[in-house]
């Protein structure tokens, strides 16, 4: 009986060991003000595996990014989606970027988007609203760092608090 124990421990054990490892949910945002040219530059790198699972989960689409095999549709839905969890409003007023485009380092999705014409004297407030994946892992944190006149603001936005503004 004793060997039996031990031995039922052993096959549990390794079990019970990784049930409290589980993967990490985020993304990063970077806003920059560029004098220069009048404009918000906005980065964001968001993991290629879960972007596709969003992706498959809202659009039924199996994108396969970052592969020979990718969906040629893959970048409007990447655009679509990025339209509708990331907003931006400036003075408070909703204001629609441009998408420029997404590009892949390893295992991460890189995509830039631009808002034009914004005279850095008529920027009085910005308000980043940032829902990227909350809509599928409960747990997602989304990371904004906002570059604005040499200073630096950095928020972490969760579902409940999907948020940033910044008066200037």
């Amino acid at each position: 009986m004793q060997w039996f124990k031990k031995w039922l421990i052993f096959l549990f054990l390794p079990l019970v060991a990784f049930t409290g490892l589980h993967k990490f949910y985020i993304s990063v945002t970077q806003v920059a003000y560029s004098q220069e040219e009048e404009a918000l530059q906005i980065t964001s790198r968001i993991f290629i595996d879960d972007f596709e699972s969003v992706l498959k989960e809202r659009y039924g689409l199996e994108p396969h990014l970052a592969t020979k095999a990718e969906d040629p549709d893959a970048d409007s839905y990447v655009e679509k989606y990025l339209r509708s969890k990331f907003l931006v409003s400036i003075n408070g007023k909703p204001i629609s970027f441009n998408y420029l485009g997404k590009q892949y380092d390893n295992d991460i999705l890189v995509c830039y988007f631009e808002i034009p014409n914004v005279p850095f004297e008529s920027l009085h407030s910005l308000e980043i609203e940032n829902d990227l994946l909350t809509d599928l892992y409960e747990e997602q944190k989304n990371i904004v760092h906002i570059f604005i006149n040499g200073e630096k603001k950095s928020f972490v936005l969760v579902r409940e608090n999907n948020k940033a503004l910044l008066n200037f």
